[in-house]
């Protein structure tokens, strides 16, 4: 286990003024440079000495990364914008309540204040072994303790594992999956497009990321279109206390309807997979048809199709599956 100290290691740190100068650190410092944003994740790596970068390079004085702007065509949220200013926006509250939702579900007060979103988007797993310091797959070793026949392993995924089962910890990621959100990244002479499904990668990609991100790469914005705006949503986080928790499983639906039947929908669960799984099938079966109980009922049973639990957490595969029931019934 991890010995936890009173002192952090030693480090250079940066404040940059603006993105370009943010961007020219992180090419400069390579693998050596972290990024910091509202540090809640940040701080509890660094306090217990678990991670050592040379360089840590703080966002909170780039002024243009905070924000809510309006595009015309949706909304562009800078990556370094409080939770707390995210669930309390006007325009988000009115067209993209989903994402008022989740945000408004991430931890306590306090910590939205502090927390931004780009920080939730972009923070590292849970997993207790992997965050105590033991050498596992993703922390560069050869073993995933949590898979191991006496683990602990309670909170760990159903599905998508790949040598890891940690699973992703954003409550405003399937939000911004469901409302076809597209992040921004941009590094030093380039910038790239990420559908919010894509953001995500799971360990059979890359077992050391839990997104697109890698050294010198930068989250500068989210934007959400107009094509979901006003959409009739549902959001629901289940978690062992009413708040600070994280989720042990949660799920984003938007459904734009025609009349009586659902005309589009898209839905993503959380906390099931090492990233966040959006349901493809679920959303091609459900369109067209009334929502009904027997079609939230068949919904569920379908998004849990081919779930393997592990020793402690086979109580998800039905919490998963009630809770695309609940999605499902929310627009009868």
């Amino acid at each position: 286990m991890a010995i936890i100290r009173d002192m952090i290691p030693a480090f250079d740190l940066f404040q940059p003024a603006s993105v370009e100068d943010a961007l020219a650190l992180l090419a400069e410092h390579g693998e050596d440079a972290w990024v910091l944003a509202g540090g809640l994740d940040t701080f509890d790596w660094l306090k217990d000495r678990i991670k050592r970068p040379k360089a840590v390079v703080d966002l909170s004085g780039v002024e243009e990364l905070t924000g809510i702007r309006d595009t015309g065509a949706g909304i562009e949220i800078g990556a370094m914008t409080p939770l707390s200013r995210v669930v309390g926006d006007p325009r988000v509250r009115a067209d993209f309540a989903l994402l008022r939702e989740a945000a408004e579900h991430v931890a306590t007060p306090q910590i939205r204040n502090q927390g931004t979103l780009g920080g939730n988007l972009s923070q590292d797993t849970r997993c207790w072994y992997y965050r105590s310091g033991w050498p596992c797959y993703r922390a560069g070793g050869n073993t995933c303790y949590a898979s191991a026949p006496k683990a602990m392993n309670r909170e760990h995924c159903i599905l998508g594992r790949s040598r890891c089962v940690a699973v992703s910890p954003s409550d405003t990621a399937p939000a911004l999956i469901a409302l076809g959100a597209r992040m921004v990244v941009r590094r030093a002479g380039s910038e790239s497009i990420h559908e919010a499904q894509d953001f995500f990668i799971g360990p059979a990609t890359d077992i050391q990321r839990m997104t697109v991100l890698r050294a010198g790469d930068l989250l500068t914005a989210v934007r959400i279109p107009e094509d979901w705006a006003g959409a009739r949503h549902y959001y629901e986080k289940v978690r062992d206390r009413g708040s600070w928790d994280f989720a042990l499983v949660s799920v984003a639906a938007a459904f734009r309807m025609d009349g009586d039947t659902i005309g589009d929908a898209r839905i993503a669960v959380n906390g099931v997979a090492p990233f966040p799984v959006r349901l493809d099938s679920v959303e091609r079966m459900v369109v067209g048809h009334a929502p009904d109980e027997a079609l939230a009922t068949e919904a569920g049973e379908l998004a849990v199709a081919g779930a393997r639990p592990l020793r402690h957490n086979d109580y998800k595969v039905p919490l998963m599956r009630n809770l695309v029931r609940r999605a499902i019934r929310s627009v009868a």
